[in-house]
């Protein structure tokens, strides 16, 4: 994604019941949540108003809630729920989602499983399509 501008959210951290084993889904874990907005931010750079930009604290309750809400069986599909909810927001021209499953049940020594997931908005497609 060739875009200028970038807001990056990084180490999201949120309780989450996703996974394919049964256990998962009663226990629970924390998911950890990185993304990169890719938009313009001149606008709000040069009014300085939180209303021409994304406001990065709302949308962290947005990703928690998703996160938080309804299971999933894989971290691809969660990924690209983030990725959806996240371009709903027309400003935004693309968006790199990774979620990471630090203690996802595998029966080795590891320090991190995360998927990512990059999209851009359809209002974009369109735009480098025409």
């Amino acid at each position: 994604m060739d875009f200028l501008d970038a807001i990056t959210l990084t180490g999201l951290t949120v309780f989450g019941r996703h996974g394919v084993f049964e256990h998962e889904r009663e226990n629970g874990q924390d998911f950890i949540v990185d993304l990169r907005l890719h938009l313009s931010v001149r606008q709000a750079a040069a009014s300085d108003d939180v209303a021409d930009t994304v406001h990065y604290g709302e949308l962290a309750e947005r990703v928690a809630a998703v996160v938080a809400g309804e299971p999933v069986n894989l971290l691809e599909t969660l990924a690209t729920r983030i990725a959806d909810m996240v371009l709903e927001d027309e400003r935004i021209h693309g968006v790199e989602v990774t979620v990471h499953k630090p203690h996802a049940p595998i029966p080795l020594t590891f320090a991190d499983v995360s998927v990512t997931v990059q999209r851009v908005s359809h209002v974009q497609r369109e735009w480098s399509e025409g």
